[in-house]
């Protein structure tokens, strides 16, 4: 399986950055990032959100989310609004000029972004969905963190030498 599993993780990555570079164009012409897009479009048609919600809803890592929200804010685009009930907590959300944006630039990298499908049936996207899911689901798998067999974790005791 090395060999085989190697191949395919090669290929996804080279998927996910061909994707990206693809849809980047469109992202590039409204002077956006990929992380700034990323979080226009998550706020888009909301009324804002939580550092947590938008760190569990985007591409983000928590690191790069408070820099990105940083420099939209000082574009003029996202504002952090104090919640009544909680001081300490802000909620970010799209000023006048990000909502146009969100408007203007989100239906353009959706439309670029459906040439790369164009010639998909119903049939093609239900394998794609099933892989894909398949795939999520063993990445989420709380199993997926235990010990390769033979291999011991400290304190842990395998079943059958317990």
């Amino acid at each position: 399986m090395g060999e085989r599993y190697l191949k395919s993780v090669r290929l996804l990555a080279e998927c996910l950055q061909g994707f990206e570079r693809f849809v980047a164009e469109p992202v590039r012409r409204h002077g956006l990032t990929h992380p700034q897009f990323d979080i226009i479009a998550t706020l888009g048609n909301t009324p804002g959100m939580t550092y947590k919600e938008l760190g569990e809803r985007t591409l983000i890592t928590k690191g790069t989310l408070t820099g990105v929200i940083d420099r939209l804010e000082r574009k003029g685009l996202v504002e952090r609004v104090r919640k009544c009930d909680d001081r300490r907590s802000f909620r970010v959300c799209l000023t006048a000029a990000g909502d146009a944006l969100f408007h203007n630039v989100f239906p353009a990298v959706v439309a670029h972004g459906k040439q790369l499908f164009a010639d998909y049936g119903d049939g093609d996207f239900e394998q794609l969905d099933h892989a894909l899911r398949r795939l999520r689901t063993r990445l989420d798998a709380p199993d997926l963190a235990a010990p390769a067999p033979g291999e011991h974790r400290a304190g842990h005791v395998p079943a059958d030498e317990g």
